[in-house]
């Protein structure tokens, strides 16, 4: 399995209530019926108030590589950046998880 994980500072001045920020949400909620391949979809607003924490998550996970690959260029996606470009700023990291099996062989 492959994790995309998101984090995502809005831009100074500009709030989660802010129609444009509302417009991104209501685009990313979508993506799964648009990018094939996401096996899963976990985000939420960030709860604490620490200085150094980023507005909002994104943990999404894919079955294969390619499933990852695909998603980066696909047109919705890059629909949403383009929209979230205009008020945030963001952070990624891709990285990759043994599946169950191969964590129990490892453990053994």
């Amino acid at each position: 399995m492959f994790v995309h994980l998101v984090l995502i500072k809005l831009k100074p001045g500009v709030t989660r209530n802010d129609p444009r920020v509302r417009a991104w949400e209501t685009a990313f909620m979508a993506l799964p019926q648009y990018c094939a391949g996401i096996v899963r979809f976990e985000y939420g607003w960030n709860t604490t108030d620490r200085p150094i924490a980023y507005d909002f998550g994104i943990n999404m996970a894919f079955a294969t590589r390619a499933d990852l690959d695909a998603y980066g260029p696909n047109p919705r996606h890059q629909e949403v950046v383009a929209m979230e470009r205009e008020v945030a700023d963001w952070l990624i990291c891709d990285y990759e998880v043994a599946d169950e099996l191969r964590r129990r062989g490892a453990e053994l």
